[in-house]
């Protein structure tokens, strides 16, 4: 499984979802361009010593991710706020690419359109979103248990 930022624009944010995805056993994809260069100190900040333990790919362009995606024959699974479909009815696989949108505009409609699956986050009428990190965090989570992936290891570290 892999957790796929299209042109984050937040670097704490950015920082934060690959120290989760770094700590999950996660491998992360960044589809540039970014709002922000790679070395921001906030991102740094937000991901600790652990960025240097994650397993980052970047690609120069959506065209770029889509030719990498289409040679490891993996599916994207895009979570957004026009989805009609919630993720806790989804039948997740083990090696789904889940991606989230730049916190201020989502993704295009051809990256929307490219997804194999559309997912939202039930929430309460009337609220907008969830903050990009919080949701990926969230839908990890249910992807990984639901697939038996959550890796074993030793007690948490907090």
């Amino acid at each position: 499984m892999r957790l796929v930022l299209y042109q984050p624009d937040i670097p704490q944010n950015a920082g934060t979802l690959i120290r989760t995805a770094a700590c999950l056993g996660l491998a992360v994809d960044i589809v540039e361009p970014c709002g922000f260069i790679l070395s921001d100190s906030r991102m740094k900040r937000a991901g600790m010593d652990y960025l240097d333990r994650a397993d980052v790919t970047r690609h120069a362009s959506w065209e770029s991710f889509g030719r990498f995606r289409h040679e490891a024959g993996n599916r994207l699974v895009l979570l957004t706020t026009r989805a009609a479909s919630p993720y806790t009815g989804f039948d997740f696989a083990p090696d789904d690419m889940i991606m989230v949108g730049r916190e201020s505009a989502g993704v295009p409609d051809e990256v929307h359109t490219a997804a194999d699956a559309r997912l939202r986050i039930p929430m309460v009428s009337g609220m907008r979103s969830f903050n990009v990190a919080v949701a990926a965090a969230m839908v990890m989570g249910e992807a990984l248990r639901r697939t038996g992936k959550f890796p074993e290891g030793g007690a948490p570290q907090i």
